[in-house]
């Protein structure tokens, strides 16, 4: 359930396949509670693996495994941080894709900030 001290914060992993990160803005403070992925299109080959950091500390209980079995566009995965998940107004959320797949797709990536 969401409450009225929630917002979101969306992000994009351009190709999924291809090991990289990219870097999102935080609006205003508060502690990631959970992140939920959308894949744009099938990946084929291997899994991909997805890591999230704030200020270079990995987010525990954050990382997100896409698996290239049944993918499609569409496909919704998610994780519930435990730990290291304090967002700061001001700072950046790191996303990282270990370009592990095959098939240039892209990743959408929405973060729940909790106030």
């Amino acid at each position: 359930m969401r409450t009225l001290n929630d917002y979101f914060i969306y992000g994009e992993i351009a190709d999924i396949s291809t090991a990289s990160s990219t870097f999102v803005a935080v609006p205003d403070g508060g502690k990631i509670i959970k992140i939920i992925t959308s894949l744009q299109g099938a990946i084929s080959g291997a899994n991909a693996a997805i890591s999230f950091e704030i200020g270079g500390t990995a987010v525990t209980g954050g990382g997100i495994t896409v698996a290239h079995s049944g993918s499609a566009a569409g496909t919704v995965d998610s994780a519930e941080p435990t730990a290291a998940n304090q967002v700061e107004e001001g700072g950046t959320i790191e996303m990282i894709t270990d370009g592990g797949s095959t098939g240039a797709n892209k990743l959408n990536v929405t973060f729940v900030i909790r106030r």
